[in-house]
């Protein structure tokens, strides 16, 4: 490591410790030319992958954007900021498991589908309803009755009746 005063290429670390989050080390070093400290800190980097659009276009990944199309689909619906935060981190977890350089905004989108198919079924149809493009009301119909007839495992199951709410 070279010092920051004099450049010196050598110097020895004399402390490191561990920060209380466990996700970084601070080292306090000393130079061996002019014997002024100074502090480092290391952290691992993880690189979220690229994010691969229906157009070709590549763009980093976003989790500000992830977090705006959920909160639109859950506008207005009795899902709590604590759940949402869990969801995003799901996600985001199998983003960085899947080991790959890039990945297809199709395949985050059905994440976020699944996602939200567990926390509310109404914003869960507003999203699908966007991300799908229908083309017709038969395709939304049908994607209704998919629903009706699938059960759901979740313990915030909504009682289908969205009156009150304005979307």
């Amino acid at each position: 490591m070279k010092c920051p005063f004099c450049s010196h290429p050598d110097t020895q670390v004399i402390e490191t410790r561990t920060s209380d989050e466990g996700d970084s080390l601070r080292r306090r070093r000393r130079c061996t030319n002019c014997d002024r400290r100074f502090t480092t800190y290391e952290r691992a980097e993880i690189a979220m992958p690229v994010v691969v659009k229906r157009n070709g276009y590549r763009s980093d990944y976003d989790p500000a954007k992830l977090r705006a199309s959920m909160a639109l689909a859950l506008r207005k619906r009795p899902v709590s900021t604590p759940q949402v935060e869990a969801a995003v981190e799901r996600i985001e977890e199998a983003l960085r498991t899947r080991g790959e350089r890039e990945v297809a905004s199709l395949w985050i989108g059905e994440l976020v589908m699944n996602e939200l198919r567990q926390l509310d079924l109404v914003a869960y149809m507003r999203y699908a309803s966007v991300y799908k493009s229908f083309e017709d009301i038969g395709a939304f119909a049908a994607m209704v009755e998919e629903m009706r007839s699938t059960p759901r495992h979740d313990a915030t199951s909504s009682s289908g009746d969205d009156s009150g709410a304005s979307s």
